[in-house]
């Protein structure tokens, strides 16, 4: 055998040994344990990156931010805790919501109907962010709010009865 291979060989046996021995250790499961979230957030700068140096077109910031927004809720939910989801959950609508406001905004053709949508999404994401915040206050609240407007409906005395109402008499 040549020198050259005789080393490449040996080269290769030496990392292999090196490779089973650290997962032997545990190294690569702590890696992956801690890590794994990067598998989702990297391809979403990816596509960010190979879009702004013009080699992909508009429409992969929609995988893109959907891939960046839920790297960084797994990021967070792997760092303290999986609990933590209980009020991070409108951001699986904030994700599409924020890969299609990327791509109407910086698209050439910019569409408005996937402009709208986009804001719908990361409107419903806001406000059901406020709700997952405020859990049980919130169901007092609005409850409470739902009882003084029917109250208020039914015992208001109307103001002039010669007025025009807003509802058609039949």
């Amino acid at each position: 055998m040549p020198n050259n291979n005789k080393k490449a060989v040996g080269i290769f046996i030496l990392a292999a040994g090196l490779i089973i021995l650290l997962g032997q250790w545990g190294v690569f499961s702590f890696l992956g344990r801690v890590f794994w979230p990067l598998l989702i957030l990297l391809p979403g700068v990816i596509l960010h990156l190979a879009f702004a140096a013009r080699t992909l077109p508009a429409w992969v910031l929609v995988p893109g931010g959907t891939l960046t927004v839920y790297g960084i809720v797994f990021s967070l939910c792997n760092t303290w805790g999986f609990g933590l989801i209980e009020v991070l959950w409108p951001a699986f609508l904030l994700g599409p919501g924020v890969g299609l406001y990327e791509y109407a905004l910086l698209d050439s053709v910019r569409p408005k109907g996937i402009y709208y949508a986009s804001l719908g999404l990361i409107g419903l994401s806001i406000l059901l962010f406020i709700f997952s915040l405020l859990g049980a206050f919130f169901l007092y609240a609005f409850s409470v709010i739902l009882i003084l407007a029917g109250a208020w409906l039914v015992f208001w005395p109307e103001s002039g009865a010669g007025k025009r109402s807003g509802w058609r008499k039949m």
